[in-house]
């Protein structure tokens, strides 16, 4: 799916250059620099991570923006009206992400939920207003809560052991948490993204035989990054 995001990013950059290079040359007159042309550094984003991300919420909640802005600035919609609705807008988007979110990852919920009745004895990393990095390497890991409050937590398990079932909580609020996940481990994502992301970049087949990661992400005007 991240190349599909970057053939996306390509064919817009190269549009954008055939469209300079015929207006340069007089072929085409097209103006690039509309009314509301600004709006685009958000719908186009927005849109490609519309297409290409596993939590779409708010994905969609700027590109719904980006495209009424667009319209308030060509005259089409007025930016008093847009400025009443947008916080209620918001506020309706992140109660339906909410709902169904529960509806559609209700097994994972529910195993996260159950690994997190030992969550006492997890290992706690934070860091606030600085950066912490873990490495585990050669020892086993047995869970872990992970907050990054404008600043970053990097946990490296990718030469740690993991024997049965665990679980991450990761929490980054205007900061960043990044997890190294091992090979030959599965990989389940629970995401709670608010003006933030949580990016999982590994992509395998789920094996029965194979002990699972449950990482339970929220963002908050941050990131979550799983690779």
């Amino acid at each position: 799916m991240k190349k599909f995001g970057n053939v996306l990013w390509g064919i817009v950059l190269i549009t954008i250059g055939i469209i300079i290079g015929l207006n340069a040359i007089g072929l085409t007159h097209i103006n690039l620099f509309f009314r509301g042309w600004w709006t685009l550094f958000i719908i186009i984003p927005s849109f490609i991570e519309l297409i290409k991300s596993e939590n779409k919420i708010w994905s969609f909640i700027w590109l719904v923006i980006g495209v009424v802005l667009l319209l308030c600035a060509q005259g089409i919609l007025s930016f008093s009206l847009i400025g009443k609705l947008i916080f209620p807008f918001i506020l309706v988007m992140l109660g339906i992400h909410m709902i169904f979110r529960d509806a559609f990852h209700k097994k994972i919920g529910d195993k996260i939920k159950t690994l997190n009745k030992d969550k006492g004895n997890f290992e706690e990393y934070c860091a606030t207003f600085g950066g912490q990095r873990v490495d585990l390497s050669g020892q086993e890991f047995k869970g872990a809560n992970l907050d990054a409050v404008f600043g970053s937590v990097e946990l490296d398990l990718s030469k740690a052991m993991i024997k049965q079932d665990q679980i991450i909580n990761a929490s980054a609020i205007f900061g960043g948490v990044e997890i190294r996940v091992p090979t030959g481990v599965n990989i389940k994502v629970k995401a709670t993204p608010i003006f933030g992301g949580v990016d999982n970049k590994v992509k395998t087949e789920y094996n029965e035989s194979l002990p699972t990661i449950y990482i339970n992400g929220t963002a908050m005007f941050g990131g979550v990054e799983i690779k």
